[in-house]
């Protein structure tokens, strides 16, 4: 089992349930089901790393929809760092399942809108080195 900090472990937080919101937010729709859909594709991350995210309440920091998009991009780009430092195999997996989980948010109301595309296309730049 990987020790995680209580600060690596609150930027994973921030990273994945952060990433939902942000899809979740670029174009308003059914935020029950997306928030589901997302909860749901965490399968997509290891048992571990769940385990990690479900240790604790996630706090997203406050401010305007930028100010949040900078956090959360931010907190993905070092969970990258995390990961690859303390998990690489969970590195290596974590863009992928990062993306599926995005997908499933933007696609929870039967469509998938431009503004999640494009939201998606922030969290895969954030994730890549």
């Amino acid at each position: 089992m990987i020790f995680y900090t209580d600060v690596e472990s609150r930027t994973l937080r921030r990273a994945v349930y952060g990433a939902m919101v942000l899809v979740s937010h670029a174009d308003p729709g059914p935020v029950v089901e997306e928030r589901f859909a997302g909860l749901k594709a965490m399968v997509n991350l290891s048992r571990e790393l769940r385990e990690v995210l479900g240790a604790s309440r996630v706090r997203l920091p406050e401010g305007t929809d930028a100010d949040l998009e900078t956090a959360v991009l931010d907190a993905l780009t070092a969970s990258m760092k995390i990961l690859t430092a303390k998990a690489p195999a969970e590195a290596e997996a974590f863009p992928a399942a990062m993306i599926a989980i995005c997908e499933e948010v933007a696609t929870a109301d039967g469509q998938v809108a431009p503004a999640e595309d494009e939201m998606i296309a922030k969290v895969r730049a954030a994730l890549t080195p």
